[in-house]
Parts: structure tokens; C-alpha cells; sequence
């Protein structure tokens, strides 16, 4: 009897650690999008928006010029050095570094 419950106790242990487990990847992968997004938010939503006119029959030639253009400045900020000293500067607002 008492060894019986302990097999239950540790089959419960173990279930506990996969879902932990799945927790902390699921958790790692929405902090991996909300990066994604963040950087490449602007240049996403214009091509989604060009997507849904071109399906719609409509032209999407402006929208598909803004999703070039972001994602050139998405580019070009890509090639500057950031750290946290000059996050704010340098990654939300597009300013150079000095």
C-alpha cells in the first residue's frame, strides 16, 4: 500500500515537471515573437494589408512600397550596434548611434 502511493506520488512529480517544462518553452518562444514582431512589426502589417487588398481585387501597389521601404529601415537598423546604454535611441525611435 505505501508503495503504491509513493509511485503515485512520483508519477504526479513527473507530470508536474513536464508541464513546467512546456511552460517555460512555450514562454520562451511568445518572448522570441514579441521580439519578432517588434522589429519587424510595421514591415509585417503592410504586406498582410497588401495580401488582403490583392485578394480583395484591389491594387496594393502603396501598400507594397511601404512594406519595401520599413523593411529597408528595419535593414539598416539592423546594422547599428545596440546595447542597453543606447536601446531607447538606437532600436524604438531609428536614430542613429553618434
Amino acid at each position: 500500500m505505501k508503495l503504491q502511493r509513493k509511485l503515485n506520488m512520483l508519477n504526479k512529480r513527473i507530470k508536474g515537471q513536464g508541464m513546467t517544462e512546456y511552460l517555460i518553452i512555450v514562454a520562451l518562444i511568445a518572448v522570441a515573437a514579441i521580439g519578432v514582431y517588434s522589429f519587424f512589426g510595421q514591415t509585417i502589417r503592410h504586406q498582410v494589408s497588401g495580401l488582403a487588398a490583392e485578394v480583395s481585387g484591389q491594387s496594393a501597389q502603396d501598400r507594397i512600397n511601404e512594406s519595401q521601404m520599413t523593411s529597408a529601415q528595419a535593414a539598416s537598423l539592423a546594422d547599428i550596434n545596440t546595447n542597453l546604454g543606447n536601446y531607447d535611441a538606437t532600436a524604438n525611435t531609428g536614430v542613429s548611434q553618434p
